[in-house]
């Protein structure tokens, strides 16, 4: 692979500024940062910067709460994320706020730019206004009925019970989550950008290989929807910046948002003195820009911001790479179960780098979610980390430094090392495609190999034989070379274990220099570097994550949460609980396939909490479906039961396979499910009438 010095400018997505740092949130950083150490590790001009995500009504929201004015509060927080980033080992060039001097004067020039091209429109829309607070609400900042299941304390945009998405004033009993009063509608002047006019450029740039297949076939469904003007003003009060020649309307968050990265670099800029800004922004930059993000917010990195900075006249990014969300234990975080946990309860109790390691050996450069199972965690840091690549070291130091005045030896035997020299392209380029995973497999099948090499020699046994000494110092000093490689193939993810090994072998662990010779080198006596994980540890982050959820309230961020009702759930009726969702069509009912089916098979999937695996017997046609009855029923209970199927259901694609339809249950959850039965006499295959 071809090793000419790069300029690089890599970013990640902003950490919104109204609360910690979490584990989820990790995962981001810890990948980007990996992949930016190792392009500076192999000698390339590479900056990493990021910034706060500092307004907007949340913030403003919670300043209120909190007493204090939105640049106290923001700043508060930029302190803890700062702290947190800087513990688990993330080397920013620079870490800047969205609410700077560099991020106004850039978001006005921009959008000045944008206005005077044409590609900014007005028109007058209506929304609800809360009339206790004077203020324009957001979808998340409405709460009511859900207009499709009829479920309560549901936000203005979507539903969470049954997943439908709607306007807010489809909202039946809206209310304020800010005041709780009942919102009224207001007309309002807000200012568009003109996302349809960049339609033939973003179709182009996006089948340029930018985006991963995901991401672009992804934005292929939304061309095919139509891309629509993009709201790009907010109404006062809002906290952030004033749009031009425009007083009392904001720029809305998501646009000074990904500007903040360009603030971020300008401030960078400014500080250094030897960087140009325009060598890495302007419309002819031959420099590399890559955006890592999550997945929820590929529609603002992938359409808005490639539009904006087209019509600006700015460069656009050389890739966007979006990774999946974290999983604890196989399921969402949790507040009850003591896995939603945050960046500063991990540091109390755990070593960073288990938790790089950990995320680097299972990331791919694909948009799957990430499982972290502390069980495996805790296995995998023991076996890899600590029970391969230190122990290498620790088995062998000793040795070196009791007998033979800390010196290594000439190795005249170098067969191992050029086989760990041969795989460095190999690794360089899963770092380089962000194949962690497969570079972490590589690196530990080497270390497997050194430690077999060390088993098979024997020093402990070699080092009591006059005769066989020599033989001993070169072992020794061959598996301290080994390790040496090994540590320098990671250093990338356990940039601290490096820094340490460095100051026990005295020497740079440098990409360059991988094949030195250290014969007569002097190491100083080895201390241990890293200790077992202890379970005990995981358990006490558990405890100290877990929450009382009927005391913590997700509209803690966000104001007064909505009115809810007195009665308690248990006490009503199945109807009363779950009311008739509004009427369809004879029409929309038609287009469901309902049928009967056989289930041929029923199974456990490994490392789902609620879900069983069906092979479902249509009568000649057998479909897999992944059904959530695991709290119900037992696999051996189930096969060979009839039940109702929906057959014409669009597959799904899941983490654990393809779901290729759904069977019918009745109940709240949990153990009260029950999934329908025909009589006898009904076959698979029978169409449902």
């Amino acid at each position: 692979m071809a090793n000419s010095q790069r300029k690089i400018l890599v970013t990640s997505a902003l950490p919104y500024a109204n609360g910690p740092i979490h584990l989820g949130h990790m995962l981001e950083y810890i990948q980007t940062d990996i992949w930016s150490r190792y392009q500076k590790l192999r000698g390339h001009e590479c900056y990493y910067i990021c910034a706060d995500d500092a307004h907007g009504t949340p913030i403003m929201l919670k300043a209120q709460q909190m007493g204090l004015a939105p640049e106290a509060m923001i700043a508060q927080v930029q302190a803890e994320h700062q702290q947190d980033f800087a513990d688990f080992n993330i080397q920013f060039d620079n870490f800047h706020s969205t609410h700077s001097e560099e991020n106004k004067a850039l978001a006005s020039q921009i959008y000045l730019k944008l206005r005077d091209g044409g590609y900014i429109k007005t028109k007058t829309i209506s929304q609800l206004f809360d009339p206790e607070k004077s203020m324009f609400l957001p979808d998340r900042f409405v709460k009511g009925t859900c207009p499709r299941c009829h479920s309560d304390d549901q936000y203005g945009d979507n539903c969470d019970n049954c997943g439908a998405t709607y306007t807010t004033t489809d909202l039946i009993n809206p209310k304020s989550a800010v005041s709780g009063a009942t919102p009224i509608m207001k007309d309002s002047e807000h200012f568009f950008f003109d996302l349809p006019a960049f339609e033939g450029m973003l179709k182009e740039w996006i089948n340029s290989g930018s985006l991963q297949i995901e991401m672009a076939n992804k934005l292929a469904e939304w061309f095919e929807q139509g891309l629509k003007q993009w709201d790009i003003s907010r109404d006062s009060p809002y906290f952030g910046f004033e749009i031009p020649d425009a007083p009392g309307k904001f720029f809305y968050v998501w646009l000074d948002a990904p500007i903040g990265y360009m603030g971020s670099f300008k401030n960078l800029c400014d500080k250094r003195g030897d960087i140009n800004f325009d060598d890495f922004w302007a419309k002819d930059s031959t420099a590399e820009l890559y955006h890592f993000i999550g997945k929820d917010i590929v529609y603002f990195h992938s359409l808005f911001w490639p539009a904006m900075l087209e019509g600006a006249d700015l460069r656009k990014p050389t890739s966007v790479y979006a990774h999946g969300y974290v999983t604890v234990n196989g399921a969402k975080m949790s507040k009850s179960k003591g896995t939603f946990i945050k960046a500063r309860t991990y540091l109390d109790n755990l070593h960073p780098e288990y938790l790089r390691y950990y995320y680097a050996a299972k990331l791919s450069s694909r948009i799957d979610d990430l499982d972290l199972n502390l069980e495996d965690f805790a296995q995998r840091v023991n076996s890899d980390l600590v029970g391969k690549l230190v122990n290498l070291a620790s088995r062998t130091a000793g040795f070196i430094s009791k007998r033979f005045d800390g010196k290594l030896a000439k190795v005249t035997d170098n067969s191992l090392t050029e086989t760990f020299l041969a795989k460095q392209n190999v690794i360089a380029d899963f770092y380089e495609t962000r194949e962690y995973g497969k570079g972490m497999r590589e690196i530990m099948a080497l270390a497997d190999l050194a430690n077999a090499f060390v088993a098979e020699a024997a020093p402990w046994q070699l080092i009591k034989q006059e005769e066989s000494q020599e033989r001993a110092h070169q072992v020794c000093s061959h598996a301290l070379n080994l390790f040496r490689i090994l540590c320098t193939y990671l250093k990338p993810v356990l940039p601290q274990l490096a820094n340490d090994v460095e100051g026990f072998l005295q020497l740079k662990l440098t990409w360059d220099n991988l094949n030195q010779d250290l014969s007569g080198h002097e190491i100083k006596p080895f201390k241990a570097l890293m200790q077992r994980v202890d379970m005990k540890n995981i358990q006490a982050i558990i405890d100290a994550s877990t929450e009382n959820l009927q005391v913590t309230s997700d509209a803690s961020n966000e104001g007064s949460a909505a009115e809810k009702k007195d009665t308690p759930a248990s006490h009503l009726s199945p109807l009363e609980q779950e009311p008739i969702s509004p009427e369809i069509s004879f029409d929309d009912f038609a287009k469901i396939d309902l049928r009967i089916a056989r289930i041929a098979k029923a199974e456990h999937v490994k490392d789902a909490k609620k879900l069983l695996r069906l092979e479902l017997d249509l009568g000649g046609e057998t479909k897999q479906v992944f059904a959530g009855i695991k709290s119900a029923y037992a696999p051996e209970d189930l096969e060979g039961k009839l039940t109702v199927m929906v057959a014409n259901l669009a597959p799904r694609e899941m983490r654990f396979g393809t779901s290729e339809g759904m069977v019918l249950a009745a109940g709240p959850g949990g153990k009260d499910l029950w999934i329908m039965e025909p009589h006898e006499g009904a076959k698979p295959g029978m169409k449902v009438k």
